[in-house]
């Protein structure tokens, strides 16, 4: 693929990324995408088979970038520490006001049963490594499921609340209830 070729490619996936964020990964056509990255419609089929296409490799690379920053937390830590630093800055003010950037979850839960089967496949391997790091031995694996759950939730909450008094509240609950 050529230089001017992957740097297309990936200003496409940048406003596709930031489209799905805010939008989920239903809403944004293949137009509002390419207008984002200022490219028109006529090239979007020269780097993408599909809409579907194009989303389901977003959501696989944002699911990856939080995946990648979980594994900045000291793996030596115990448990309960990594799950409280992960806690710390998901159910933080700025990734609920970081609307075009962080996790795709609570923009795309929601939409998950309706689309493609791969969609719930990487959500599925997103969960399992992401657990597997939050947890030392098997036994802790739900407790783990239920702090994701927990984060996943409170910040779609918070987020849905915007910024304001209620809003803080849910992440300060949601981030003390976190073990």
């Amino acid at each position: 693929m050529s230089d001017k070729k992957a740097q297309t490619r990936e200003r496409i996936l940048q406003a596709a990324a930031s489209a799905m964020l805010q939008q989920g990964p239903q809403e944004p056509g293949v137009a509002d995408v390419m207008g984002a990255a200022g490219l028109t419609v006529g090239g979007f089929y020269a780097h993408f088979a599909s809409k579907d296409a194009l989303m389901l490799e977003v959501f696989e690379q944002l699911l990856r970038k939080r995946r990648d920053l979980m594994a900045l937390i000291d793996s030596s830590l115990p448990a309960p520490e990594r799950r409280a630093l992960a806690a710390g800055f998901y159910l933080s003010r700025k990734h609920r006001d970081a609307t075009r950037s962080g996790c795709p979850l609570p923009s795309s839960l929601g939409a998950v049963p309706k689309l493609p089967e791969a969609y719930r496949t990487l959500l599925v391997e997103h969960l399992e490594v992401l657990s597997a790091a939050m947890c030392d031995s098997p036994e802790e694996a739900d407790m783990a499921l239920a702090d994701i759950a927990l984060m996943v939730g409170g910040l779609a909450l918070a987020r849905a609340l915007g910024e304001g008094d209620l809003s803080d509240r849910v992440l300060r609950a949601a981030k003390s209830a976190v073990i």
